[in-house]
């Protein structure tokens, strides 16, 4: 078990009050042993602006240190939010799964007007002292490996995406605050600067030659009964196989409990729209390979997941049954999203293929077989059947 609390001392100046507060961490080893440590002073969160690379926070909901590398600037598509007039300049899109185009829409309506905004995320790292003890994968950014092997994947542990709000800024004295293998490849201690870590240029080499896979476009919100389902999917790339070219995406889940009563996920259900046109059904218990509770205490829950298609372009929808402390069962909806491809540097990633059904990742033991023959993916691992040095990424 782990958590921080925090030691406020109100400083009074002629400005406006500030708050100086003292962040202190602790870890449980065992029943008997608690090592409390102060990591820092806790900062005021930024309501306006951006935080710089070399930050440091706490996640303000699973609760880990981590520090900031770069922004990304992200389309939010929340249908909990009545969709404005078109003539205001917050444009909205039509959540139809494929652009009405599908067979079978989802079940939470087609026509729905879904408001757009823009919204800061970042690219972080976590500390690795805190990976054990959050409700998040903590190896959720998966790569596709070497060309030659079709079904390579690997991650790099500890990478996370956080958005602006989530944000707790704390500052350090130490050189070396975080633990994590990229920390001192990444970033270089200025201890005149404020954030006293600065970008290198492996960092910044790195953002530039893996930007097609790390970045973050679109995130998708919607609430059922409390429930807040949240989905970011994020395209791979393709892979040439002698039958066809398969398409890979990654989609990043979390689900937040807002009320008072305890919920368990219990079981999945997903439908899978292909380009030309057929439509897969992936049921089955909970999500990589476990049915988590979301109490008042622990709300949260994140994991990854993998889809592949032999088409450029698809569209995923569906449901999580969920059940109440009280009993009550109900089915919790998951926002549609679209599997969109890129051009990569070949050019043949917008070519249509043969729609097929989504494969295994081959980084899961639990993949799930749905109606067609097909399977996608139950969860991310560090390997993947190839590679799992970072080498390739740099």
């Amino acid at each position: 078990m782990m958590g921080f609390y925090v030691m406020p001392r109100i400083v009074r100046q002629l400005r406006p009050i500030c708050f100086q507060l003292s962040v202190r961490y602790f870890s449980v080893t065992d029943q008997h042993k608690t090592r409390l440590a102060e990591v820092g002073k806790l900062e005021l969160p930024k309501a306006q602006g951006k935080y710089e690379t070399g930050q440091l926070f706490l996640h303000r909901v699973f609760g880990y240190r981590g520090v900031i590398l770069f922004p990304w600037l992200a389309r939010v598509y929340d249908r909990d939010l009545p969709a404005q007039n078109k003539s205001i300049q917050n444009e909205t899109t039509a959540a139809a799964p494929a652009g009405g185009d599908s067979p079978t829409p989802p079940p939470n309506g087609t026509t729905k007007e879904v408001q757009k905004k823009t919204h800061t995320f970042y690219q972080v790292l976590i500390d690795q002292r805190d990976c054990p003890y959050i409700r998040a994968q903590t190896e959720a950014v998966t790569f596709l490996g070497n060309q030659e092997s079709s079904r390579s994947l690997y991650a790099i542990p500890g990478l996370d995406y956080v958005a602006h709000e989530d944000i707790l800024p704390y500052s350090s004295g130490e050189q070396h605050p975080l633990q994590h293998e990229l920390f001192d490849k990444f970033l270089a201690h200025q201890p005149d600067k404020d954030p006293p870590f600065s970008a290198q240029d492996t960092l910044r080499a790195w953002q530039k030659k893996n930007h097609p896979w790390l970045e973050l476009s679109d995130v998708h919100k919607e609430t059922t009964e409390g429930i807040r389902v949240t989905v970011i999917p994020f395209y791979m790339g393709c892979r040439e196989t002698p039958a066809a070219s398969v398409y890979w995406w990654r989609y990043c889940i979390r689900l937040e409990n807002l009320g008072e009563l305890s919920v368990q996920l219990r079981e999945r259900h997903w439908r899978i729209f292909s380009l030309s046109g057929t439509l897969e059904t992936v049921r089955g218990r909970g999500v990589v390979g476990q049915e988590p509770v979301l109490s008042p205490r622990l709300p949260a829950f994140q994991y990854s997941s993998h889809v592949s298609l032999q088409a450029p372009s698809g569209h995923m929808w569906g449901t999580f049954r969920m059940e109440r402390e009280d009993g009550h069962m109900f089915d919790c909806r998951i926002p549609p999203f679209s599997l969109e491809s890129k051009p990569d540097d070949s050019g043949n990633s917008s070519d249509d293929s043969t729609s097929s059904s989504p494969n295994s990742s081959g980084s899961s033991p639990s993949s799930t077989t749905t109606s067609g023959g097909g399977s996608s993916s139950g969860g991310s691992g560090s390997t993947a059947g190839g590679s799992s040095s970072m080498e390739d990424l740099f």
